[in-house]
């Protein structure tokens, strides 16, 4: 078994980044894994510019990398590993990779949240090319442009509404012939006259070469097919948290996020979790360091204690 550390954090992204810059500076001993490249969801724009700080934007890998400095400025240690379970061990935590075994006081959770994909050919190609998931990340980008939103609840109607802010013309594809989001929210649809519904329809086909350039839908009554031009796709069919390794370990709401209190502590003494894993926070990049700094001061207290 290797060395024990303080604090192991589970997720690389704004969330766990944050939460080891803040236990470095308390001395803890911290260790940081991380599945991929360091970063998460941000990742998947090409550019950032809701982020307190930086008036003109930032590259998101450019952000999350001087993240990644600061935190290892301050002692944190990461590694590349994917976790596959979490267990108690006497008085520690033992975390069980698909590379190695690690061992440690307490342990933060910030594995993010995962979008939901379609599935489709040309998708993950042009996701950051006109093909994107978050609204308030994105919106601002297709100023003028004719854009769509795939989905029919709650977030979808609210992300189509945040974009007729900056696009001429919205087009919301939904595969029933009515929408399941709140009333209150189906009324601002239909009131707006910048969007347009296309009811009882799927997404079929995704092209572009460099770009999005259009969608090709079918009717799921008549299965008849239609090709549309678009500047973007906005793909809302909801997130699925990344918690299947702590399950029947913590307690989970019904979404499959970690429940958390005001201190980011979960049901279980020693785990604390922080950023879109939890039900605490609204999937923004500056509530993530918010809820991972808030993380890392109660990991402290504990230990402390």
């Amino acid at each position: 078994m290797s060395q024990t550390y303080d604090v192991i954090i589970l997720g690389a992204g704004p969330a766990g980044m944050a939460a080891a810059i803040y236990t470095g500076r308390a001395r803890l001993n911290t260790l940081v894994l991380e599945k991929g490249l360091p970063g998460g969801q941000i990742l998947l724009t090409d550019w950032v510019e809701n982020y307190p700080g930086f008036p003109d934007g930032v590259v998101p890998f450019q952000l999350m990398d001087n993240f990644r400095k600061q935190a290892a400025k301050f002692g944190a240690k990461i590694e590349t590993d994917k976790v596959k379970d979490v267990r108690r061990k006497d008085s520690l935590w033992l975390v069980l990779g698909n590379r190695g075994r690690y061992q440690a006081r307490a342990v933060i959770i910030a594995t993010g949240s995962d979008y939901r994909k379609l599935g489709l050919e040309g998708e993950a190609r042009l996701t950051g090319r006109g093909v994107s998931y978050c609204a308030t990340c994105d919106g601002a980008f297709f100023k003028d442009k004719v854009i769509g939103v795939i989905g029919g609840g709650d977030n979808a109607l609210t992300e189509a509404l945040f974009l007729t802010r900056f696009c001429r013309l919205v087009k919301v594809i939904h595969r029933h012939n009515q929408f399941r989001a709140e009333k209150i929210l189906q009324e601002r649809i239909f009131e707006n006259s910048k969007i347009e519904v296309l009811w009882d329809s799927v997404i079929e086909i995704i092209s572009g070469k460099d770009r999005l350039e259009s969608i090709t839908i079918m009717n799921v009554k008549d299965k008849s097919f239609s090709e549309i031009r678009l500047d973007g796709l906005f793909i809302s069919i909801g997130m699925d948290p990344n918690t299947g390794f702590v399950k029947g370990l913590i307690d989970l709401n019904k979404l499959g996020q970690v429940k958390v209190n005001k201190t980011m502590a979960t049901s279980e003494p020693g785990i604390f979790a922080a950023g879109d894993v939890t039900d605490a926070c609204p999937e923004q990049m500056a509530t993530a360091v918010g809820t991972g700094v808030a993380a890392a001061i109660a990991v402290d207290e504990y230990l402390s204690r």
